[in-house]
C-alpha cells in the first residue's frame, strides 16, 4: 500500500544540449515544462496526510524558482550537465528529497519522490528517488 500526493508547478529555460543526436536542439532554444511532484508514503502521518499541500507547493517552487527565466547553460551549479528533461528530473527530485531530509516539509514519513516533467502533450520524462 502506497499514498502518494502530487502538487504542479511550471518551468521555463533556455538552453543547449550536447551531442549530434540532439540535432537542432544544440542549439540555444527554449524549453517550458509542466513539473508534477509526486510524494509518496507507505504511511500517513499524525495528520492523515502525505504532506501538506501548501508546504509542498513552495519548496517545489524555492527549487524551481532559481532555474526558471534562466539560460540553463550560464547556472554555475548545472556548469557539464547535460540538461536534458530526464536530468532536469532527477536534478529536481534529488533537490526536493534533500529538503525533505532537512525537515522543509515538515514531519512526513515519505518512501519516495517522483519528479515528472511534461516537455509537451506527447512527451515527458520522470525520475523517482527513494527515501
Amino acid at each position: 500500500m502506497t499514498f502518494s500526493l502530487t502538487v504542479r508547478d511550471h518551468l521555463m529555460i533556455a538552453h543547449s544540449l550536447r551531442g549530434e543526436s540532439f540535432g537542432p536542439a544544440q542549439r540555444l532554444h527554449g524549453a517550458t515544462y509542466v513539473v508534477d511532484a509526486s510524494f509518496r508514503a507507505a504511511a500517513l502521518n499524525d495528520d492523515g496526510v502525505v504532506v501538506d499541500i501548501g508546504r509542498a507547493g513552495e519548496v517545489l517552487r524555492g527549487i524551481l524558482s532559481p532555474l526558471s527565466y534562466r539560460n540553463l547553460d550560464e547556472v554555475p551549479d548545472l556548469a557539464g550537465v547535460n540538461t536534458t528533461t530526464e536530468r532536469l528530473c532527477q536534478i529536481i527530485a534529488e533537490r526536493l528529497a534533500a529538503a525533505a531530509r532537512d525537515g522543509a516539509l515538515g514531519d512526513v514519513r515519505l518512501s519516495g519522490i517522483e519528479v515528472t516533467l511534461h516537455e509537451s502533450h506527447i512527451a515527458w520524462a520522470s525520475f523517482e528517488v527513494g527515501l
